[in-house]
């Protein structure tokens, strides 16, 4: 049997054109008005090389009316498509990751399909767009512009082609997600789902700064205040430049800096592992950076801003009966996400299983480990099925702890 390579979906595709002027903007929200079935809508960011997380492109297409792809920037205005697609369904792939930068420009939508999401739920084993396509529609959809400098003008058509497939394909698959979640039972846990990432708001870090590459070779609270000056001497400039700040200069710098505490600026210019194209044409600011962190009369603790949960790996010392209670109620979860062929981490997210299992209520019943998991977030089908779960695996704990035997 020979495997026939799937149609590639950019063949022969028409010329694409960008839209950047109201006059043009009003003739393509009329031509959707026109159009019927629920709105794909995808955008494009410049993650990498811009320091904001706007949106650079916007891709909309409606059966019966076309895809059209805006330019932000250049419109400024959507409240015209936002009145026209309010109240309807709107087709993402990841919707998360776009939505931000789509609510910036005040296009919001109230009810989503998220075709990502579906996927995971419905129990496919990769969810990336491309291969989603080709799975369930028999289409190759090539992937070679995703970490494209969105901002580029004016774009190349290679590139609009890449867009504008990105949502023409999406109501189609749209509709095969929805009958494998149909068939598989799933209709209301997608609901649910989907509901909450409307819901789902991005978290503020306390300290951004923690997360620079490479932290973990720093052994001292000194240290770390220079990290913190640096990364926030460098955040400052890339918000700045709106450029992205890793292109200044790399986490790796930053914190190869931190490590060395030059005493001098000429020993900073000599340290060979301070790269970017900023390192040296911005020295005075990252000196002057150097020396507040040196002199930081509060450095940062070696600990960070912890919420009062350890990381797992510590619970076995810190807390053992916490340690078991989440070693038996992560292998329960695991099972049931396996009979429900759900990826485990969307049947609960570790953190709401780690805040529940180190705090457990007082009495442990499927209803009040249910209250808990409400309270952290989760939603209803995820309480029917595992509050229960949960709480059985936390008695078992107990249970082993102590020698008493499980009920039969």
């Amino acid at each position: 049997m020979t495997d026939v390579p799937a149609p590639t979906a950019d063949a022969d595709h028409p010329e694409v054109t960008v839209i950047d002027t109201r006059e043009e903007y009003l003739v393509a929200v009329d031509a959707l008005a026109h159009g019927f079935g629920p709105y794909a809508v995808d955008a494009e960011r410049a993650s990498g090389f811009r320091y904001s997380q706007r949106a650079y492109l916007i891709q909309v297409f409606r059966r019966g009316a076309g895809v059209f792809l805006f330019d932000p920037p250049a419109i400024g205005d959507f409240h015209e498509l936002s009145d026209l697609m309010d109240g309807e369904e709107w087709i993402l792939h990841a919707a998360s990751q776009d939505l931000a930068c789509l609510r910036e420009v005040g296009l919001d939508p109230d009810e989503v399909f998220d075709t990502e999401l579906g996927a995971r739920l419905a129990g496919l084993p990769r969810v990336g767009l491309a291969t989603v396509v080709e799975e369930l529609l028999g289409i190759h959809l090539a992937k070679a512009h995703s970490a494209a400098d969105w901002s580029t003008r004016p774009l190349p058509q290679g590139w609009l082609v890449y867009a504008a497939l990105d949502v023409e394909l999406l109501p189609d698959l749209r509709d095969r997600i929805a009958e494998l979640l149909h068939e598989a039972g799933k209709d209301e846990i997608a609901r649910q789902e989907f509901a909450a990432v409307l819901e789902k708001t991005t978290p503020v870090r306390q300290e951004p700064w923690r997360r620079l590459s490479g932290m973990h070779a720093l052994r001292s609270p000194r240290q770390l205040a220079v990290a913190r000056a640096l990364w926030t001497a460098r955040d400052a400039l890339a918000q700045e430049l709106d450029t992205a700040p890793g292109r200044l200069v790399p986490d790796l710098s930053l914190v190869a800096v931190a490590r060395a505490q030059p005493t001098s600026k000429r020993d900073l210019a000599a340290l060979k592992e301070f790269t970017g194209r900023a390192s040296r044409r911005e020295l005075d600011r990252w000196w002057a950076a150097v020396e507040a962190g040196m002199a930081d009369p509060e450095p940062p603790s070696m600990r960070g801003t912890g919420d009062g949960v350890p990381v797992p790996r510590l619970w076995a010392e810190k807390n053992p009966e916490a340690d078991r209670r989440l070693k038996r109620a992560r292998a329960a979860i695991t099972t049931r996400a396996e009979e429900l062929s759900i990826p485990v981490e969307n049947m609960l997210t570790p953190d709401t299983l780690r805040r529940v299992a180190w705090a457990p209520p007082a009495e442990t019943t499927a209803e009040t480990i249910g209250d808990a998991l409400t309270a952290h977030g989760a939603r209803p089908w995820q309480v029917q099925q595992l509050a229960g779960l949960i709480a059985d695996a936390f008695v078992e704990a107990r249970q082993a702890d102590t020698g008493t035997p499980a009920e039969a």
